[in-house]
């Protein structure tokens, strides 16, 4: 069969478009994911999500090559190998960024309509909030959108403490003002996780103009000439090829740009060094690499209050029979938005995230008793990295060059240990001091610029935001036009983070299901 659309990966943006693709009976869709089915019990319930963190069966589990500047560390990079993609492993938290992170993506792509004014009507089209509709969010879309139906009291600790602090209290970080802080809002349903995969192909999996596939790896895009005609994939243990009108690639920032290269389109002489002929010269697939580096403070906590040691079973049945309790917690309850001395311009360049536990090493690092977390990280980067080959395998993992805290200025570092700083400040005020214990990072004597500059680079780490691998834009270095097709060859389009020009300042879920749904009103416009 020849199929109308081919979307390569089943993650926030593929479940989006399969939905609305399909939605048109004329339209035969093909969904390829190399990962298998969400039917992880541990996926819909919330909390579950720290007992995911091992699971290699729904994590792609990769890591970055030596980072130079964090002391030839190879960071972790969890990204979601599943049904729903990052949206079935993530912590849920919904947020858009600032009104001007879109503004630059207008400037960047020579197109207004990803303009803040423009994007805005999708969010909120896409958006199916518990609070109702209003000017900035819709009420009747497929993606939920909820309050917490629970919080540790140490969530609110913070959030007074931010006060106590002088910091701005806020109840919604994705109305007229991101700064300050408050309590997320989550993608969740009746108290379960809501991924793209429940919001968007669940109800479309029945559609006879739908087929989807998992445990299908794509191996390559199949090329007529400079026209994308199909993929290859591998599917039980047999390689199958199938033809398509059109070929989505929705595989991230990390998997999309992998996928262009193996198929002969990037830069040519990186190209070469594997083996590959170069059908398409497009220097800039992999370059353009961006994420939010996160630096975490853990403070022991003198009472048992924390969800360090909680009765797993307990939690599990009391969310089973009642959708309430720990259970629906997304552990990273609250947080906040700031502007450093370094921002830019008047958008918040800092971010942070509560945790009423010792999360250590992306909870893999299990410290004994009691504590709370606060993740801080720099929300604007200068930095840039890029996505290499590291064999023409398309089994073998590409090579991240995070290059992390390397723009020449020195701004990221700087805006690291303010955020840091930051955390301590606010950790210190009374709300905390019938808790507070020893801090145990960065430490009670890590004070001078320069030992708050060797703990990060000690112990920084990714806070699962990787963008700007096939960057939309018009110029020589874009990998993608405005309409998201791949320069110079038609018939492919690519639709997920890695088509970002920046990245914005807030979670990347929400952003990348817009990004879908924009990209759907494009390819039905020309169906």
């Amino acid at each position: 069969m020849t199929y109308d659309f081919v979307i390569v990966g089943a993650g926030s943006a593929g479940c989006v478009l399969a939905n609305r693709l399909s939605a048109n009976p004329a339209n035969r869709v093909l969904l390829l994911e190399a990962g298998g089915r969400d039917w992880h019990p541990f996926i819909h319930m919330p909390a579950g999500l720290a007992k995911l963190v091992n699971n290699r069966r729904l994590n792609w589990d990769y890591h970055t090559d030596p980072e130079l500047n964090l002391g030839g560390r190879r960071l972790w990079w969890p990204r979601g190998k599943v049904l729903g993609g990052s949206s079935s492993i993530n912590a849920m938290c919904y947020t858009r960024g600032a009104p001007g992170d879109y503004d630059d993506w207008a400037r960047a792509s020579g197109d207004a309509h990803w303009a803040w004014s423009n994007v805005l009507p999708v969010f909120k089209r896409a958006e199916g909030n518990t609070r109702g509709s209003s000017e900035f969010h819709g009420a009747d879309g497929p993606l939920a959108v909820a309050d917490l139906r629970h919080h540790n009291l140490l969530s609110q600790a913070f959030i007074d403490a931010a006060a106590m602090a002088g910091f701005a209290r806020n109840e919604d970080f994705n109305a007229a003002s991101q700064e300050g802080f408050g309590f997320y809002q989550v993608t969740q349903k009746n108290g379960a996780r809501c991924s793209a995969a429940v919001a968007y192909l669940n109800p479309a999996r029945a559609r006879a103009n739908l087929t989807v596939l998992t445990r299908a790896a794509t191996t390559r895009v199949l090329l007529d000439g400079t026209r994308a005609s199909g993929v290859e994939y591998r599917h039980h243990g047999k390689t199958e090829r199938v033809e398509a009108h059109c070929v989505v690639l929705a595989g991230g920032a990390i998997n999309s740009p992998q996928l262009l290269m193996l198929s002969g389109i990037g830069p040519a002489d990186h190209l070469r060094e594997h083996g590959i002929a170069a059908v398409q010269d497009l220097r800039g697939v992999g370059a353009n690499l961006q994420d939010h580096l996160d630096i975490c403070t853990l403070v022991r906590s003198t009472q048992a209050v924390t969800y360090d040691k909680t009765n797993d079973l307990a939690v599990a049945l009391r969310f089973l029979f009642r959708r309430d309790g720990i259970g629906t917690s997304n552990i990273a309850e609250a947080g906040g938005f700031l502007r450093s001395r370094f921002a830019p311009d008047d958008r918040c360049d800092l971010q942070f995230h509560f945790v009423p536990a010792l999360l250590d090493d992306h909870g893999r690092h299990r410290l004994d008793g009691f504590g709370y977390t606060v993740h801080a990280c720099n929300l604007r980067p200068r930095s840039r990295g890029a996505i290499r080959l590291h064999s023409a395998d398309p089994a073998a993992p590409a090579a991240i060059h995070a290059n992390y805290l390397s723009d020449v200025e020195g701004e990221d570092l700087r805006t690291l240990v303010e955020a840091a700083r930051v955390s301590r400040e606010v950790l210190a005020q009374a709300p905390f001091a019938p808790y507070r214990g020893a801090e145990i990072f960065p430490g009670a004597d890590e004070e001078s610029d320069a030992e708050l500059v060797a703990f990060i680079r000690r112990k920084a780490e990714t806070i699962y935001h990787p963008v700007g691998s096939c960057r939309m834009g018009n110029d020589a270095d874009a990998v993608v036009d405005s309409e998201l097709r791949v320069h110079g060859i038609d018939g492919l389009r690519v639709v997920d983070a890695s088509i970002m020009p920046t990245l914005i300042g807030g979670n990347t879920n929400a952003p990348v299901i817009m990004i879908a749904e924009r990209a759907a009103e494009l390819l039905l416009a020309r169906t």
